[in-house]
This record gives structure tokens, C-alpha cells and sequence, in this order.
């Protein structure tokens, strides 16, 4: 099965005049990496945040694990998906590093003493250590991507979009991502990346989708 399928799916924003994705029906896999690309006003970060069930279909359905996305609450779609947004700071919910990993943790109520572990343990893996005391809006471009994804991870999501989640990274950081999503992908977690970096497209993709005035033109493995 599908772990997200859309089905005849066509979404326009409220004031918009045209439909930003158009009748696109499409299947993903938890197995898979999946690039989506196209160039800016495509539709392709529209069509991630709708698999991603952020936004819901005006026309057709989009089904997560079989259900309808319309029946899921933004909560019940984040036990599964992990959604990284193209600006982080949209997603950064406390004011201090340390918070924002904990803030999952406290808020499912676990154990602190592990919770703080795990913290310590991606703040290192991330480079962002150093910065846990930290006001999160102090922080680069690059260090508050890291930070969203950080704080993504410890939910440990079964499955993951990335919105362009090279762009700041420089080539270090870009590779030590790079090994990260190599290991959780072979551990069963499963991708979607929206992206113009090609290079970091061919390094992971075992599937590239390219999208243009809202339906996908190119499909391949």
C-alpha cells in the first residue's frame, strides 16, 4: 500500500484565479527517496504541503496511511509526517534551542531524563550544541534549519518532507545531512524531497517527480 496517495487531487489558493495543482494523481512509498522539482511558481511546494496533508484538496483526496487527510488532525498527521518548511522560522515554536527539542517531549509528557539525553544527542549531531542556551531568534538561516529538523526527528516520524532543506547548508553541513537521511532511510523512514539542488537530488532520489503549472510532467525511477 501507498503510504500517501492523491487521488484526482486539485487544489487553488482562497484569492487565486487558477488552480495552483491541477487533477494530479500520484502514489508514494515509504521505501522510496522522492525528489520533487520544478522551477519557483510550479506548484511543487504546494503539492508537498498537500501529500503532507498541511493543506487539504479543494477537488480529489489525498490518503495517509489509507485515511483521509480531511479526517486527520494536523496532530494525528505529525505522529507520521515530519514536515521541514523552506522558512524555518515558521516552525520554531519556543525561544530558547534547548526548548524547542524538549517541546515534543513535554508536551507527550515523557520521562525528562531521557528526553534530555536524546536533546543533548541532536544538538551535537547538528552542530548546535553550543547554542542550546541560546534565543532561537539569534540564530542563522542555516542554524534555525537544522533546529526545525532537530525538533522533527525527536517524534520520530515514519515518514519525511523536506522543503529545500540544503539551501544555508554549506558543504560540510550538507554532507553530514546527507548521512543522516541515508541511515533513517534505510531504517524505514521514507522521503519526499522538494528541491533545485540537483546534486543532492541525484546523490539520494530513487524517484524524481517534476512538476510544472501544477501537474507533473516527468515521472521516473
Amino acid at each position: 500500500m501507498a503510504y500517501i496517495e492523491a487521488r484526482k487531487m486539485s487544489f487553488t489558493y482562497p484569492k487565486g484565479k487558477r488552480p495552483v495543482i491541477n487533477d494530479i494523481s500520484i502514489k508514494v512509498f515509504q521505501k522510496d527517496i522522492t525528489a520533487i522539482t520544478g522551477h519557483n511558481g510550479g506548484g511543487k511546494t504546494t503539492l508537498g504541503k498537500l501529500l503532507g496533508g498541511i493543506l487539504k484538496p479543494l477537488n480529489g483526496s489525498v490518503l495517509i496511511c489509507g485515511r483521509n487527510s480531511k479526517d486527520l488532525s494536523l496532530g494525528q498527521i505529525g505522529k507520521k509526517i515530519g514536515y521541514l518548511f523552506q522558512n524555518p522560522s515558521r516552525q520554531i515554536f519556543t525561544s530558547k534551542v534547548e526548548e524547542e527539542i524538549l517541546f515534543i517531549s513535554r508536551l507527550k509528557k515523557q520521562p525528562m531524563t531521557r528526553a534530555q539525553r536524546e536533546m543533548e544527542e541532536i544538538l551535537r549531531f547538528f552542530d548546535l550544541y553550543c547554542k542550546k542556551d541560546e534565543y532561537t531568534f539569534n540564530l542563522s538561516y542555516g542554524e534555525k534549519q537544522r533546529l526545525a529538523l532537530g525538533a522533527i526527528l525527536v517524534n520520530r516520524p515514519e515518514f519525511l518532507i523536506l522543503d529545500e532543506p540544503t539551501t544555508g547548508l554549506d558543504k560540510l553541513r550538507k554532507d553530514t545531512l546527507s548521512e543522516y537521511l541515508i541511515e533513517l532511510n534505510s531504517k524505514g523512514v521514507g522521503m519526499i524531497i522538494i528541491s533545485h539542488d540537483m546534486d543532492f537530488i541525484n546523490t539520494h532520489a530513487s524517484r524524481r517527480i517534476e512538476v510544472e503549472g501544477g501537474r507533473i510532467i516527468y515521472d521516473e525511477r
